[in-house]
């Protein structure tokens, strides 16, 4: 009688965990679909949990729309108590994780392409190679990620624009942005002088995906003052390696990073002009969450990445 007890609650309380993780999903996801594909399960099974878990507590813990899901006082009462033990669950269970002697694990890491090419995979690759079973998905995105809807463990960005509340470590050298042509685009159009001679040039337009607009080439005078230029032309790409290659075929002036340009101005496929108009400013930075315990692997990633100069 006593065993039989001891089952049922047993039972109870495991129906209870896997509904309470449910419930959890869904409040941060603020959506059963997402929540659903989190959780591995059909949306329609995660509907009938949360409704399961309503009924036995005689409570309503979420609030559905046709557009957003969220919780009700009730609900947010009960996750602000769930939280912290399934934060400090997860925390242990990591612990463990990290006890053992290889590293493992996956991280996720939102940048621009450029990033990933030129810093991220230069320095990831050789690391991979010697920790297996270690992960790291990137994500290309040139909007300012938001890390938790984006499900991601770090981001990279320009020093100048983390997010205040995060920790940003240093992945490479100062950088700038320069302004180059083709030789045979100066030769027929000449070369600009002042930012301002700009609108008499084609030029290779970046859309940000941000909001969708064209992206204003931002140059510095001698005194500190910002310049700011829209530009016209034939061409535009929503990622920079095209711009390069428009650039490089002559369809007119591009504002490319000093780095990425530098293979091409080596060879003289591209020349620079406004040179004293482009500031440096802090280069890339890697920046992740302050409440964030490091894993194993992001600890090898974060060690990978590290400036070393």
């Amino acid at each position: 009688m006593i065993l039989d007890t001891q089952i049922r609650a047993s039972l109870m309380l495991r129906e209870n965990i896997n509904d309470l993780i449910a419930l959890a999903a869904v409040a941060e996801e603020r959506s059963f679909t997402r929540a659903a594909a989190r959780l591995n399960v059909s949306q329609s099974a995660l509907s009938h949990t949360i409704k399961g878990l309503e009924k036995r507590l005689g409570l309503r813990l979420l609030t559905r729309t046709t557009r957003s899901v969220a919780p009700t006082i009730e609900g947010e009462d009960l996750l602000a108590t769930l939280n912290p033990c399934f934060e400090t669950i997860e925390a242990r269970l990591q612990a463990l994780n990290d006890s053992r002697d290889e590293p493992s694990g996956t991280v996720r890491i939102v940048a621009v392409e450029y990033a990933i090419e030129s810093l991220l995979w230069p320095k990831l690759s050789p690391v991979l190679k010697e920790h297996p079973a270690v992960k790291v998905e990137f994500v290309m995105d040139y909007g300012y990620t938001d890390l938790a809807d984006a499900q991601c463990d770090a981001g990279v960005r320009y020093g100048d624009q983390v997010s205040d509340g995060m920790i940003a470590m240093r992945i490479g050298p100062e950088e700038r942005m320069i302004c180059v042509g083709a030789p045979a685009y100066f030769d027929a159009a000449g070369v600009p002088q002042t930012p301002q001679d700009l609108s008499d040039h084609s030029c290779v337009n970046l859309r940000l995906s941000t909001h969708g607009a064209l992206y204003a080439w931002e140059f510095e005078d001698a005194d500190g003052h910002e310049i700011r230029v829209k530009v016209q032309g034939q061409t535009c790409f929503n990622t920079i390696n095209p711009v390069l290659r428009a650039a490089v075929d002559g369809h007119g002036l591009a504002l490319v990073p000093e780095r990425l340009a530098a293979e091409e101005l080596a060879a003289g496929r591209l020349r620079t002009c406004l040179e004293e108009y482009c500031p440096y400013f802090p280069g890339f930075h890697l920046y992740y969450p302050s409440r964030q315990r490091p894993s194993s692997a992001f600890s090898v990633v974060l060690d990978a990445l590290r400036d070393r100069g």
